[in-house]
């Protein structure tokens, strides 16, 4: 559950669970005298990213000799067997095109449940891999979405949400896991979201939104003569609810609420006599809560500033685990094995991808499994990040994540990128990012602002700029301009705006409204006409429309205001260098936003580039497609701001 919709994908840092918070400054200090190697975008991305199965599913192979990993080493995403004891990874799937997602193994057996896309069209289908390598798509039909949902307890069954029936509606569905035949247990008529079914298949739980600032939860107990959604959280006033999961007895939900403060905390609901019970209360969102099999184990991870940290609580000795033989990095994803011997886990840091480990819970040692890293690189090269705050035009506090190249000094200050997330209600994360790596080493500076509306900073920053949008919370975006320009060692001159999906529009927002502010523009995907994009919302974000339209503006009664905030309507005001990225699948943010937005620039005589991806969507599914993006950003960077 989260509480921000995101519902325009963020290109900014990746989130991470991170054990220890950060420390908050401002990078006055003198930087280090070293000497560092260059590296190229492609040796950034010929770095290998890697991901677990789902949470919902069996990530150990049946003998518990593999894990499923996904991994990018092809160029796309596909699934793999990764040994447990070391070794070369076994590929499973084997896409060139589409971005291929294993979910779960079977419990018994080697087949395999995964996802995956058509050239970035988010129209993701539920397949299964046979033992002798055939593939069956158990969603099939055009313009379908459907996602895997989990196992029963006894693995006879797993669950999938499907919007065949309704292009705006997900209905549950249970599969035979031994013929594939499949009945309905819910008919979403509702709005609403499915957000998790018990382990015995009699509850499902269901979140509805009814404003960006309020929602609710709905159980359905599908025992019953006549199942239907039952409200469980009646309230007054703004109250954000969410399910995170039910626990492994099936007679709670836990689920998350910012009832009780700024923040979402993790209560549990008895399923028979409606007792409430809080599970875990913090100062920040909690982020996550999952079990074990059996419900011994318990893993929580709160957002704290900008990371997550990630704890595994025992419930038998009532104590956290620790884990042995890690360096000082960051974990998260956990996946058990069926017996609770092992567990599967990633790890990174700002200077290192995601790596795969294993570890015994019986001593805690664990081990290594992958090398993320391009050995290419050394990694020392690279740069740690800082939390650093600042005071906006109103003197609100604008927290962001700070990236200083080795050997900026006040005798050597460098250029600087101001990266906008998306969103709306984003959150950049401290974390491994290719893209921010490259630019950095390459001497830039990046400032990967949390501006007002920013999730992870309590309710009442998250809505600040609600219907504000392209007023306050792009003020803040100028207003980091002067925080950088105070900092010694950033030149104050050359200081350039970059961002994706909603962080793109800020990026145009930015330069058609307060056209000399910034130096130049990288807008990777985005919004440049609300009246075009909130009217053609795809079918599938159904559930959320209306809460975004709270946030954002109802097209219909709004679109003065729209037309108003819509960096095209605007773009003659555009008199700075910009940079277009675009996906010609995307489904959020049409090819056409971008392509009105170059023409007007152009017109302009103002040096506008534009780089067209005929086989991406909203984001950047294959590898070669995020070497050239980033070649295309430092080239159009040392080309208007210089290093």
């Amino acid at each position: 559950m989260v509480r921000s919709f995101a519902l325009l994908a963020a290109v900014s840092l990746v989130a991470i669970a991170v054990p220890a918070s950060a420390q908050s400054h401002e990078g006055h200090a003198a930087a280090e005298q070293v000497d560092i190697k260059t590296y190229t975008a492609e040796q950034f991305f010929q770095s290998t990213s890697y991901s677990v199965g789902s949470p919902e599913g069996f990530n150990f192979s049946p003998d518990g000799r593999f894990v499923l990993v996904n991994s990018d080493a092809t160029g796309v995403f596909n699934a793999y067997l990764m040994p447990v004891d070391g070794g070369t990874p076994v590929p499973l799937t084997a896409s060139a095109d589409d971005a291929t997602y294993g979910a779960s193994f079977f419990p018994g057996d080697g087949r395999l449940l995964f996802t995956a896309d058509n050239g970035g069209d988010e129209l993701n289908h539920l397949f299964v891999r046979e033992e002798d390598g055939t593939v069956c798509d158990l969603s099939p039909g055009e313009k379908v979405k459907a996602g895997f949902a989990g196992w029963s307890d006894d693995g006879q069954t797993f669950f999938a949400t499907t919007n065949e029936r309704d292009p705006a509606a997900f209905d549950l569905y249970a599969y035979d896991a031994a013929t594939y035949e499949r009945r309905r247990l819910f008919t979403n008529e509702g709005a609403f979201s499915v957000d998790a079914v018990s382990g015995d298949g009699r509850w499902v739980a269901l979140s509805k939104a009814n404003s960006s600032a309020d929602s609710d939860l709905y159980l359905v107990d599908l025992a019953a003569d006549e199942p239907a959604p039952r409200l469980v959280t009646p309230h007054e006033g703004n109250v954000s609810y969410g399910a995170y999961t039910f626990n492994r007895d099936n007679d709670a939900l836990v689920y998350a609420t910012d009832e009780h403060g700024e923040f979402n905390q993790a209560w549990s609901l008895d399923l028979l006599d409606g007792e409430r019970a809080a599970v875990i209360e913090a100062g920040w969102d909690v982020a996550f809560v999952q079990f074990s099999p059996s419900g011994r184990y318990r893993v929580s991870g709160i957002n704290a500033d900008a990371l997550t940290e990630v704890e595994i609580f025992d419930d038998v000795t009532q104590k956290t685990v620790t884990l042995k033989g890690l360096p000082e990095a960051s974990l998260g994803s956990i996946r058990f094995d069926a017996d609770e011997k092992r567990i599967a886990f990633t790890v990174s840091s700002d200077t290192s991808p995601v790596d795969i480990y294993v570890a015994d819970l019986g001593n805690g040692q664990a081990t290594r499994l992958t090398t993320a890293l391009n050995p290419a690189i050394d990694e020392s090269d690279l740069v740690t990040s800082t939390v650093a705050r600042f005071k906006s035009y109103d003197g609100l506090e604008i927290p962001g994540i700070l990236f200083r190249p080795h050997g900026a000094s006040a005798d050597k200050p460098v250029p600087a990128v101001v990266l906008v997330h998306g969103g709306p209600g984003g959150q950049s994360t401290r974390g491994y990012s290719a893209m921010i790596q490259h630019l950095v080493n390459n001497g830039y500076a990046v400032y990967a602002i949390n501006n007002r509306g920013s999730s992870g900073y309590g309710k009442t920053f998250f809505h600040l700029d609600d219907k504000r949008h392209g007023d306050v919370d792009l003020k803040d975006v100028v207003a980091s301009k002067g925080f950088l320009q105070g900092l010694d060692w950033v030149a104050n001159d050359r200081i350039a705006i970059m961002g994706g999906s909603y962080g793109g529009y800020m990026v145009a927002a930015a330069l058609a409204f307060h056209p000399e502010v910034f130096d130049a523009g990288v807008n990777i995907f985005g919004v440049t006409n609300w009246v075009r994009t909130l009217k053609s919302i795809p079918p599938w974000w159904g559930s959320f429309r209306d809460a975004l339209y709270d946030e954002m503006g109802d097209p219909e009664t709004d679109e003065t205001r729209h037309r108003a905030i819509s960096p095209l309507f605007h773009a003659s005001n555009i008199v700075k260098p910009l940079l277009v990225v675009q996906g010609a699948n995307d489904p959020r943010v049409l090819q056409v936003e971008s392509d009105e937005l170059v023409a007007a620039v152009k017109a302009n005589n103002v040096p506008v580039e534009y780089v067209l991806f005929p086989d991406e969507g909203h984001g950047f599914r294959g590898k070669t497609n995020r070497i050239t993006a980033s070649e295309a950003y430092l080239e159009f960077l040392d080309e208007h701001i210089g290093r």
